[in-house]
């Protein structure tokens, strides 16, 4: 039973990374409820404007898209997510800004080699994925290219729940992560603590690139 429970925890685990099929599109909009908060406390950070262009690494189901095209005129957001079931479940919340106004975009790819232009974002975030990071290092030199000069980026994610702090993670951001940011030329790197969702700690790393 115990060998059963444990293969099943490894197959959901799979999914979340990189939702696939029936079971990916429900875990795909599963994770709109459950990171509401921290989705619209992230987007309130980014301070949009209307001449942004941005980008979301890690899509999900497009919520965040749906609601920064909804409040804000920003020029162009594009959402970037490995897992094809995501792109159908995004491309189905925000069809039309994507099929008539074309300000919202949908792209399928690796976060290690981001198929875009250098200094092409001027804003770029992502919420709860820095779990699955295989390649920090190439990660962080992608954002620091894709983003033109004084552009911000904000990564999202939780470090702990209710009394515990999840050291692993907090090994990442700290030991890797922000340390990456400044050595590849961004400023004003910094921690944020955000609002706890269903008792997860929320925190924010931020820089500006140079």
């Amino acid at each position: 039973m115990m060998k059963l429970l444990h293969s099943v925890k490894e197959y959901i685990d799979r999914h979340y990374e990189t939702p696939k099929g029936l079971i990916g599109t429900y875990i795909v909009e599963k994770m709109v409820r459950q990171h509401k908060p921290e989705t619209e406390w992230t987007i309130g950070q980014l301070e949009l404007e209307e001449q942004d262009k941005v980008l979301e690494l890690g899509c999900g189901a497009g919520y965040a898209i749906q609601m920064i095209t909804g409040k804000y005129g920003v020029g162009e957001i594009v959402g970037l997510d490995l897992s094809s079931t995501a792109i159908r479940s995004a491309a189905a919340r925000n069809q039309k800004e994507i099929n008539n106004n074309k300000r919202a975009r949908l792209v399928q790819a690796n976060f290690n080699n981001l198929p875009f232009s250098d200094d092409t974002f001027t804003k770029l975030y992502s919420i709860q994925t820095i779990y699955f990071w295989s390649e920090v290092d190439t990660i962080i030199s992608e954002i620091y290219r894709v983003l033109r000069p004084g552009g911000l980026v904000v990564i999202t994610f939780s470090n702990g729940k209710d009394n515990e702090t999840w050291e692993s993670v907090k090994e990442v951001s700290g030991n890797q992560v922000m340390p990456l940011m400044m050595n590849n030329g961004f400023r004003n790197v910094s921690l944020v603590r955000g609002p706890d969702s269903r008792g997860f700690h929320t925190v924010s790393i931020k820089g500006v690139k140079v």
